[in-house]
C-alpha cells in the first residue's frame, strides 16, 4: 500500500491517501495537546506507543464483533485504516465523575456513577467541543436518528467490554470518547482508542495513568502509557 498525499493533520495524528481509495494511512505523531490546543508539547515515543496501543485495543474489539476502521500496523507509527465518512460527533461515556463533568455540574471528583453516563459533543476545537444532544444533531443534519442509536449502543457495548478488559490489568476505566464514520452505509468505529482519549486510574491507588498526567503536569506521561501497555500484555516496539 503506497502512502500518497496528506489530507488532514490534527493535534496528534495525520491522515494520508493511498493508491486505493478505500484505505488511508493514519500516522501517530509525538505531538500532544490539552485544553483545546492551548497547552502543547512533543513527547518522545508518544506516536509509537499510541499507534501500537490503538492497534491492540482495536484488534481486541474486532474479536468482540465491533466493526472498526483499523486494518493493520504498517510501522511503529503508522496504521492502515478504512476510509470513512466521519460524523462530526464525539460519543463520550463516563463511569466516574471527573474533569469537565465536575466543573460543569459541581460534582465530586471520582464519584462513582450509578449507571454509565453517555453524552454527545460536537467535534469542533474552535468552539471547545460543546455538549450537544440528539435534537441538535438531527436538526443540523449531522446524523440521523438511526445512526445516533447505533453509535450510542456500540459505545455502551465498548464500555462494557473495556471495563472488564482493563480490570484484568488492575485498571479502572473512568471515561472515554469514541468517534464513528460510515463506509458503504455501515457504521464503523474510527479514530483511536489510546490513553490520550480515555481516563484510566490504578484500581488500588487511583493514580492517573492517562493524558491527565500531561494536563495536570504530573510527569512521566509516556512512561505511564508504557506501564499501562505492559500491564495489558502489549509488546511496544520503540526501535
Amino acid at each position: 500500500m503506497e502512502k500518497i498525499n496528506q489530507i488532514t493533520s490534527g493535534k496528534a495524528k495525520s491522515l494520508y491517501t493511498t493508491n486505493e481509495e478505500s484505505f488511508l494511512v493514519m500516522e501517530f505523531r509525538d505531538d500532544t495537546s490539552a485544553f483545546d490546543g492551548k497547552k502543547t508539547a512533543a513527547l518522545e515515543n508518544k506516536g509509537k506507543v499510541n499507534n501500537q496501543f490503538n492497534a491492540f485495543i482495536m484488534e481486541f474489539l474486532a474479536t468482540q464483533n465491533i466493526d472498526t476502521h483499523f486494518v493493520k500496523l504498517l510501522s511503529n507509527t503508522e496504521s492502515l485504516v478504512k476510509n470513512l465518512e466521519m460524523f462530526p460527533i464525539e460519543c463520550v461515556v463516563r463511569n466516574r465523575a471527573t474533569g469537565s463533568l465536575c466543573k460543569r455540574l459541581g460534582i465530586e471528583d471520582g464519584l462513582i456513577l450509578e449507571t454509565p453516563l453517555f453524552e454527545f459533543f460536537l467535534k469542533d476545537d474552535d468552539l471547545g467541543d460543546p455538549l450537544i444532544n440528539d435534537n441538535h444533531i438531527i436538526s443540523f443534519g449531522w446524523a440521523n436518528r438511526e445512526d445516533l442509536s447505533l453509535m450510542q449502543s456500540i459505545t455502551l457495548k465498548v464500555n462494557e467490554l473495556l471495563i472488564d478488559f482493563f480490570a484484568k490489568a488492575n485498571l479502572l476505566l473512568i471515561d472515554f470518547k469514541l468517534e464513528f464514520g460510515k463506509q458503504d452505509e455501515k457504521i464503523v468505529l474510527g479514530d483511536e482508542f489510546t490513553p490520550d482519549g480515555c481516563r484510566l486510574w490504578d484500581k488500588d491507588t487511583l493514580t492517573k495513568m492517562d493524558k491527565d498526567r500531561f494536563r495536570q503536569d504530573l510527569g512521566n506521561v509516556i512512561e505511564t502509557y508504557g506501564e499501562v501497555a505492559d500491564r495489558l500484555g502489549m509488546q511496544i516496539k520503540l526501535d
